[in-house]
């Protein structure tokens, strides 16, 4: 199972760092994955952390977002900072047994419920 937190309402220009938590993985075997779904578009990928490496999706993103993660903890954190309100959508957060990345949704087996993130401008 897998859980993210860390979502809420920030002004532009501030940052949030969201969490994914998994429950019953091996983490540190699994590529996780970070996607968003603004209301009206398509959900796309962000960013990726596998064994093999990270992975950004979206160019827009970086030199704002960075991912880590802590393996003992079995959880994963985005940091966000100099949030934009276009980066207002919701979060979710992707894991799958493999050691590389990937910007598609499908390639992923377990998958979040979403955090939303809003950001005002």
């Amino acid at each position: 199972q897998v859980l993210e937190s860390g979502g809420g309402l920030v002004q532009a220009g501030g940052s949030l760092r969201l969490s994914c938590t998994a429950s019953g993985l091996a983490f540190n075997r699994y590529a996780v994955g970070w996607f968003r779904q603004a209301p009206g578009k398509e959900r796309e990928g962000v960013l990726c952390s596998s064994s093999s490496g990270s992975k950004y999706y979206l160019d827009s993103v970086k030199g704002r977002f960075t991912i880590s993660r802590d393996n003992a903890k079995n959880t994963l954190y985005l940091q966000m900072n100099s949030l934009k309100p276009e980066d207002t959508a919701m979060y979710y957060c992707a894991a799958t047994l493999a050691s590389y990345c990937s910007g598609s949704w499908s390639f992923y087996g377990y998958y979040g419920q979403g955090t939303q993130v809003t950001v005002s401008s």
